[in-house]
């Protein structure tokens, strides 16, 4: 299969366009790719690998990028209610108008995996979080992957997968994320200061996250035209429970205090029922991503 992964040089990118090749899909991938993430840089020697340095939003090459393609994987995006709320208007054009662009341009036989999130649920008043759950988004970020969803599966031929919150090492790697900042802050600092200990987060390591895209293009005619959350039950924790974890493999001081909160208002259970059922299961768990997580944050200022 012909594969375009946009955002491909990305946190997630990184970690899934060697998993596509591997299975001997071509991958193209379009991404501007920021100074100093050498993410796909061992993939460049492939012979099956197609890089396109250049912005999506760019009409001509999204649509010379996608002419030849089977399917469309769409990382590209803003990602985080902290990024999304420092340049609104280049949030929505990159997350939804981007996103309805790749749409109009595709072909009705080119399949689109959409990456989207929980954050699309907002405050869930649920015991547990399920794909019926109503969507209240809180959060510019999250208004606009709800949006973009709809574009999706308006269109047809599409999975949308909501992904918990990411965790662990990637070639490109990000610490901005809870649990990845969590690690740096701890390796690096000596301290770790954490609002809103008891609330809950649901949690997904990044090669999990690949897998599942892999698992999609495998699986096409079992999970096509339909919407996953995806993650692990047994990583639905608090946040004290993560720092916690943190704090057995990293001594560092521990201290909560509630100066700050969660604009998403996150603090719910998901349940993951939905994608198992159709044979797909996120197997790292917290312990096996903390330990890689310790050796990194070592290797990096």
């Amino acid at each position: 299969m012909r594969v375009l992964v946009t955002g491909g040089a990305g946190y997630v990118g990184s970690v899934l366009v060697p998993m596509l090749l591997d299975d001997g899909h071509f991958v193209r991938v379009i991404d501007p790719v920021r100074a100093g993430r050498p993410g796909l840089l061992s993939c460049c020697t492939h012979q099956r690998f197609d890089m396109v340095r250049r912005d999506m939003s760019d009409e001509g090459t999204l649509s010379v990028a996608m002419a030849d393609v089977d399917a469309v994987v769409h990382l590209a995006a803003i990602v985080g209610q902290p990024a999304c709320e420092r340049e609104p208007a280049h949030a929505w054009a990159t997350n939804v108008e981007c996103t309805r662009l790749l749409l109009e341009l595709r072909g009705n036989h080119q399949r689109v995996v959409f990456a989207s999130t929980g954050s699309v649920y907002g405050k869930v008043l649920d015991a547990v979080c399920t794909e019926q759950t109503e969507l209240t988004p809180l959060t510019l970020y999250g208004r606009a992957k709800a949006a973009a969803e709809e574009l999706v599966l308006a269109a047809g031929n599409s999975v949308v997968y909501r992904y918990a919150t990411a965790f662990g090492v990637s070639p490109s790697m990000r610490f901005d994320l809870l649990v990845n900042d969590f690690v740096h802050q701890a390796v690096h600092r000596g301290n770790l200061v954490v609002y809103q200990g008891q609330s809950r987060r649901t949690l997904v390591h990044v090669r999990d996250m690949a897998r599942s895209i892999v698992f999609a293009l495998r699986n096409w005619d079992v999970v096509a035209d339909d919407v996953y959350n995806v993650g692990n039950e047994a990583l639905n924790l608090s946040k004290a429970d993560i720092v916690h974890a943190v704090r057995r493999r990293v001594n560092c001081y521990l201290h909560f205090a509630d100066f700050a909160e969660d604009p998403d208002q996150r603090d719910y259970s998901v349940s993951y029922e939905k994608l198992r059922a159709k044979g797909f299961t996120a197997d790292v768990d917290l312990e096996s991503g903390l330990a890689e997580l310790v050796s990194a944050a070592s290797l990096v200022a």
